[in-house]
């Protein structure tokens, strides 16, 4: 079979089992329901750390900066301003990116200079919201988060509507990534993590190049952090700003395979799921220690991640 066509049917048949299979067999259990849309907003932002490591060459522990940003954002402007949610939405993924905007000057760090600087930032945006009472709340955080709204009938404030809102996110997102890693300036910035320099000489504009990059990957990191607010309908600085929105999308991408599009989602299904479905009930206390054992044992013997294991099994059997 083409590969072409048997990658567009391995596509299809993947959102034909999210889309119908886990809405008509899960969606009446609440629990599992609330979970996969944990794991699917864990799954969003490590997509856009990924994207920015991936095609930016950047590797950030600061991406709760653009999370918590984007949530406050959407929270604050529908809450005191009476935006509707979905435009909350929007402008909360716009607000991360005026956050990536305030880092652009250290773009001109790199490797653990760069991560360091950009946790850094993620550090002052908490302290901010935690002292700007008036505006945040402050520590108290902010209460009576709308949910999402009713749409041709359907009600999307429940479980299952979050599940489809947070779904169709990441599948927009990941095409997103598909048509930037396939384009030009994909293979310009693939080309830059080989030799920037001589990317220069030949006229390519690493730095603006790299801030684009940062502002896409901000933006999906920021709009899953509004659509965490609205799912949850509270907010306080030190939840926003978690080193937990750094630490799992990490893990979760890395497991996956964060050198594609789909592995760190997957990634995050797997490693959350299994986590707090199974590690967690047999191990209430160190239970994410499993995790870090998995972790390791996946960069020793699979450093490409998940997602290639499975296609080089699904080869085999081919």
């Amino acid at each position: 079979m083409n590969h072409k066509l048997s990658h567009k049917l391995s596509i299809a048949g993947a959102l034909a089992v999210a889309y119908l299979v886990v809405p008509f067999t899960l969606g009446s259990n609440n629990y599992v329901m609330s979970m996969i849309v944990a794991a699917i907003i864990i799954g969003g932002v490590a997509l856009s750390w990924a994207l920015l490591g991936n095609l930016g060459g950047m590797v950030s522990f600061g991406h709760s900066a653009f999370f918590g940003v984007g949530a406050y954002v959407s929270a604050i402007v529908t809450v005191k301003l009476g935006v509707p949610v979905l435009l909350g939405v929007l402008l909360g993924g716009l607000g991360a990116v005026l956050a990536s905007i305030v880092m652009l000057p250290v773009l001109r760090l790199r490797g653990p200079y760069f991560a360091l600087a950009i946790l850094a930032y993620a550090h002052i945006f908490r302290i901010l919201a935690t002292e700007w009472t008036s505006v945040t709340g402050g520590s108290g955080g902010v209460s009576g988060i709308p949910g999402f709204p009713t749409l041709f009938g359907f009600d999307f404030g429940n479980k299952l509507g979050a599940y489809l809102i947070a779904l169709t996110l990441v599948v927009i997102f990941a095409f997103i990534y598909q048509r930037i890693r396939a384009s030009y300036y994909g293979i310009a910035l693939r080309a830059m993590h080989d030799s920037e320099d001589a990317t220069r000489v030949v006229g390519v504009n690493s730095t603006l190049l790299k801030a684009a990059m940062l502002m896409v990957s901000s933006f999906i990191a920021g709009v899953f952090g509004a659509v965490n607010s609205h799912y949850i309908n509270f907010l306080e600085p030190d939840y926003a700003f978690s080193a937990l929105w750094v630490t799992l999308p990490i893990v979760a991408a890395i497991f996956g395979g964060y050198r594609t599009i789909l592995g760190p989602v997957i990634g995050a299904l797997v490693v959350y799921l299994a986590d707090q479905l199974v590690f967690k009930t047999y191990m209430p206390t160190g239970h994410q220690l499993v995790l870090g054992v998995l972790l390791v044992a996946m960069i020793v013997f699979k450093p490409s991640g998940l997602l290639s294991l499975l296609k080089k099994k699904g080869a085999a059997h081919a």
